[in-house]
């Protein structure tokens, strides 16, 4: 008798490169595309934390796992990226933006502006280069692409303290918007997704500042998060597997919350995902706020 086949994996034959691998999130997006069957491309930037992560992922899944270290301040570092993938895999299909860096914390006129325009560069230039370079690499006849960009606090309602992280966030935002327009005749998909507040280094880092330079309520929000049992990481690696899966193809241009939407239904409203701006950022003006007047 014939041995019977193992079923298909949602990510069975796709590639994919995953930025901020070892951090809170990526630790888990990581695991979740590798238990989906992805091949992966680690990337992070010190190569220890990679290797002992490769190592769990591939003993765990047996799924083939490479890493790549990359300080995404560096050009030339990124440009290799994509190169790596294509190299060890022929192929590429997803891209995931996890990496980023929280930036100086306090009012704009006190912080450092190498650190401020550093945090742009990481978290705002860095996955845009990325994208730049993946969406040439992305087949255009087997499946979509799937590009995935992780915003954050900041990117819908202002974050006072943290200019510099809030900004490039909202601008990730708008640029993921404005690429998933760009692409849509390339069989590529484009998202960003908001993962909830994290038990993670940059919570401890909100933490580590004080409620001086953080603020109280940013500082209080950190210490409650970090004393909290669960956190929504998992939830929002299970976002990104669907994003990078067959079963949210079309589905594109979107800032998804990993913890308020439901998303996992969002294979029955396709239609309406595609011709409205529902989950998009706009301008609020004062009729949709049940105010007689008008904006000038």
């Amino acid at each position: 008798m014939a041995a019977r086949r193992a079923p298909m994996k949602p990510l069975d034959g796709r590639t994919v490169l995953l930025t901020g691998a070892t951090g809170t999130l990526g630790r888990s997006i990581a695991d979740a595309y590798a238990r989906a069957g992805a091949r992966l491309l680690l990337s992070a930037r010190h190569d220890a934390p990679l290797q002992g992560l490769a190592g769990e992922l591939s003993a765990r899944y047996s799924t083939e796992v490479a890493v790549h270290p990359c300080d995404l301040s560096d050009a030339a570092d990124i440009r290799r990226l994509p190169d790596e993938a294509r190299r060890l895999f022929d192929r590429l299909d997803v891209l995931v933006n996890a990496a980023a860096v929280l930036g100086p914390v306090g009012p704009l006129w006190e912080v450092d502006w190498a650190e401020w325009t550093r945090a742009i560069d990481i978290n705002l230039c860095a996955p845009a280069r990325l994208c730049q370079l993946c969406v040439r690499s992305m087949p255009r006849s087997a499946g979509r692409g799937k590009i995935i960009n992780v915003a954050g606090g900041g990117a819908t309602s202002p974050r006072p303290r943290f200019s510099a992280y809030a900004a490039a966030k909202a601008a990730l935002v708008r640029f993921s918007e404005t690429l998933a327009h760009e692409v849509a005749d390339r069989s590529v998909d484009v998202n960003c997704i908001a993962p909830g507040v994290l038990r993670s280094r940059m919570s401890q880092a909100v933490l580590d500042a004080g409620p001086e330079r953080a603020g109280p309520e940013e500082h209080g929000k950190a210490e409650r998060v970090l004393k909290e049992a669960a956190d929504g990481r998992l939830r929002a690696a299970e976002l990104c597997a669907f994003l990078a899966s067959d079963a949210s193809d079309g589905i594109t241009g979107k800032l998804i919350s990993a913890i308020w939407d439901p998303w996992e239904s969002f294979g029955e409203h396709r239609a309406d995902l595609g011709a409205t701006d529902v989950y998009t950022i706009r301008r609020i003006l004062p009729e949709d706020r049940a105010l007689s007047w008008r904006g000038l």
